[in-house]
């Protein structure tokens, strides 16, 4: 079996094609076979008032397509430009890495690998931020 493999805690929440299913009182697995489906952990989710730093409102951007509230064709160019800002700032090895990880996936319409990508750069994200303030 192929796909992806979600692990839920018990009454762990995930969207998947824009309907929330809610896990039973036991830890389970469930098997993503279809190809494309959009799925978000909703632990994982960024509310539209935590979208506050330039990472995180690009993860919330590529969120929007998994939630169904932006359509990919519409949720491209922007996503793509706002990477190309990140790319201009964050110019470590490790993080133009992941830019270019989360390019590619917007470019193949795999908008959760995109989110996953991009999430990898919120720890850094954070440091610089902090760094900054002091």
């Amino acid at each position: 079996m192929s796909g992806l493999v979600l692990k839920l805690g018990p009454k762990e929440r995930v969207l998947i094609n824009g309907a929330v299913i809610e896990n039973g009182d036991r830890r389970s697995r469930l098997s993503i076979v279809t190809p494309g489906a959009n799925i978000l952990r909703l632990r994982d989710a960024i509310h539209p008032e935590e979208a506050t730093t330039p990472v995180r409102r690009v993860c919330y951007a590529a969120q929007l397509v998994l939630s169904g509230d932006a359509t990919p064709d519409d949720a491209k160019m922007p996503l793509l430009r706002r990477i190309e800002e990140l790319s201009r700032v964050l110019t470590d090895h490790d993080s133009r890495t992941q830019l270019g990880l989360a390019t590619q996936a917007v470019l193949d319409g795999q908008f959760y690998h995109c989110l996953k990508a991009l999430r990898a750069l919120l720890p850094r994200e954070e440091r610089l931020l902090a760094h900054r303030v002091q």
